[in-house]
């Protein structure tokens, strides 16, 4: 049996937290044969929980048959400083108990280092070395790029270009890249890091696999956690927001619309979530007398499957100048909304986009309240089949990235690297 590790700063299980891409995938592996084992952070993120080690270097558990290996790692509060010995603590970490944990439970065929932060996927690749086995670098989020768009150092000044020469080294001694977003493989190509470019980073050895969405699971949780709230159960035209309510989701934006959109009785707007700027746009609800605009608070996770199904049409919500959106789009939010089978509206206009490619939902050329309010409109006016045949493409288009199918296609990464 081919033995595959995959190492990831963030993964948590079903038990311990949201980020379940990695369990998904191995799950799905140990399906085909393949004995996977997700190593993780003891200190769980953006949940402030722990998992406890017992003052060990690591915890192995399993939950359904999945093995798990939490590595014990310093604490850590926001993104300062200890963040940063948070990230030191767990690539010292998952080195310093490779050795001895392969010892006792078989040594790898693959390691797959994933980034957010790059540190993991350098020490997959440093790991793989001594192991003399194949390393997959999977990046989720590309740094250092992500650093510079949010202006906190630049590019060209001494720490953005060693940023830049650690992103290339992974690149080029990884012996196979994964990108959750279609788009990020041209980032290499302008970066003239490829071979055509002069570079020395093969583009045939980069693949494409997004994130996505169990589906099985997600229509049970329909079935099963249905949320006891009238809103969800009368005749308006219901435009579902769910997700954080930070500045970054760009909150206020929908609120806008709203008040364009009052003269209009029967649609209301229904805004599912916590985070920082909840007080603030509760108020402004009240201070601007924003009748059509309901602002749920947090709701279990559990339940937006539910919500999501409830809905006429939901909003992808962003902020077009936060984030480079050329490149397409991986979030989790994006595949849970297409499985609802409602159609999806987004307020900006990305590249390699998923909602044109499905015609199942619309997106706005500039992120403004008016052309918000104008889309949402559209879809209200439209005929009924028009909507419908939207409705159906985006549960038709989910099937492509349910876990199924993406485990598929990271096999076959495998299956490269072990052959080549």
């Amino acid at each position: 049996m081919l033995r595959f590790w995959i190492w990831n700063h963030y993964a948590t299980t079903p038990g311990t937290g949201p980020m379940l891409r990695h369990y998904c995938f191995a799950e799905c592996l140990q399906k085909k044969g393949i004995e996977t084992t997700v190593f993780a952070a003891n200190e769980l993120h953006q949940t402030g929980g722990r998992v406890d080690t017992h003052g060990k270097p690591y915890l192995r558990t399993e939950e359904e048959g999945v093995p798990f290996v939490f590595v014990r790692t310093s604490p850590y509060e926001g993104n300062g400083l200890s963040r940063v010995k948070n990230m030191l603590s767990f690539f010292f970490g998952l080195l310093r108990i490779a050795k001895g944990y392969a010892r006792k439970y078989g040594k790898p065929d693959v390691i797959m280092g994933s980034s957010a932060h790059p540190l993991t996927a350098i020490a997959g690749i440093l790991a793989a070395r001594r192991f003399r086995v194949p390393a997959i670098v999977e990046v989720r989020d590309l740094w250092p790029e992500a650093i510079f768009s949010f202006g906190k150092v630049k590019m060209n000044s001494p720490v953005g270009r060693l940023l830049s020469a650690g992103e290339r080294w992974m690149y080029v001694h990884a012996d196979a890249v994964v990108f959750t977003k279609e788009g990020d493989v041209d980032h290499i190509k302008e970066m003239g890091w490829d071979t055509e470019h002069g570079g020395k980073i093969d583009l045939d050895k980069c693949f494409y696999v997004n994130n996505g969405v169990k589906l099985r699971d997600y229509d049970r949780s329909i079935r099963e956690d249905v949320l006891a709230d009238p809103d969800l159960e009368d005749q308006s035209f219901r435009v579902v927001y769910t997700g954080t309510i930070r500045p970054v989701n760009n909150v206020g934006n929908l609120l806008d619309a709203a008040k364009l959109l009052r003269e209009q009785k029967d649609i209301r707007f229904l805004i599912y979530g916590g985070g920082s700027e909840l007080e603030r746009m509760q108020r402004r609800v009240e201070d601007e007398k924003i009748g059509n605009v309901v602002l749920k608070g947090f709701v279990e996770k559990k339940y937006i499957p539910y919500i999501l199904s409830r809905s006429s049409v939901n909003i992808l919500n962003y902020s077009q100048s936060q984030y480079n959106w050329s490149r397409g789009n991986s979030s989790n939010k994006l595949f849970e909304y297409m499985a609802s089978g409602k159609p999806i509206i987004s307020t900006v206009k990305m590249g390699y986009c998923i909602l044109d490619r499905y015609q199942c939902g619309l997106s706005l050329e500039e992120c403004t309240p008016k052309a918000l309010a104008r889309e949402i409109r559209r879809i209200h006016d439209m005929p009924k089949e028009s909507s419908s045949r939207m409705a159906r493409n985006a549960r038709e288009g989910a099937k492509d990235f349910d876990f199924s199918v993406l485990t598929e296609r990271l096999y076959q990464v495998i299956r490269y690297v072990e052959q080549d």
